[in-house]
């Protein structure tokens, strides 16, 4: 396992601007101890909180700025919907983002193969109406994505010796 370690001063900072950033924070110490690149390979070297926290980093950055549709053209399915993912954020005690990923999954095996052919941006963007299925899951999304990060921040707050080891400087 790599080691992840994360400056206690740097986390102080984080957690004074938000959840957010406090969040950000452990994903940014995840991917440093990786070297930026989540690969197989890469995933081996971390444990499944850690794995879990940078599905949820994918997952958010994807569907906040082009929903379920863009994070399967851009090929993350694999990694959100192959996974234990959705079983993992039930752990977390998030059983409603956990049904959320298990109701996208379903419209994932349903649709990927069409969704991620390679298109044009004008090809691409008639995506969004061709499978309008996904449009109350991203919406549900992004009405609660603020309570989840919330409780995400929480999770990691109270284990935080399962995402990194805090240093103090």
């Amino acid at each position: 396992m790599k080691e992840v370690t994360i400056s206690d001063a740097v986390l102080r900072q984080a957690a004074g601007e938000g959840m957010d950033a406090f969040v950000g924070a452990f994903v940014t110490a995840i991917k440093e101890a990786i070297g930026g690149q989540l690969t197989a390979e890469t995933l081996g070297e971390l444990n499944s909180d850690q794995i879990t926290l940078l599905a949820w980093d994918v997952l958010h950055e994807e569907v906040m700025d082009g929903g379920f549709v863009q994070l399967i053209h851009n090929g993350y399915g694999p990694f959100i919907f192959k996974n234990p993912f959705a079983k993992a954020l039930k752990l977390w005690g998030m059983r409603e983002l956990s049904k959320l990923i298990y109701d996208a999954h379903t419209l994932y095996v349903k649709y990927h193969e069409k969704i991620e052919k390679d298109c044009t941006d004008d090809e691409f963007m008639a995506l969004f109406e061709q499978f309008p299925e996904f449009d109350d899951m991203d919406d549900e999304f992004v009405e609660r994505e603020e309570e989840w990060t919330n409780d995400i921040a929480h999770f990691i707050d109270e284990h935080i010796e399962r995402f990194a080891l805090v240093k103090s400087e």
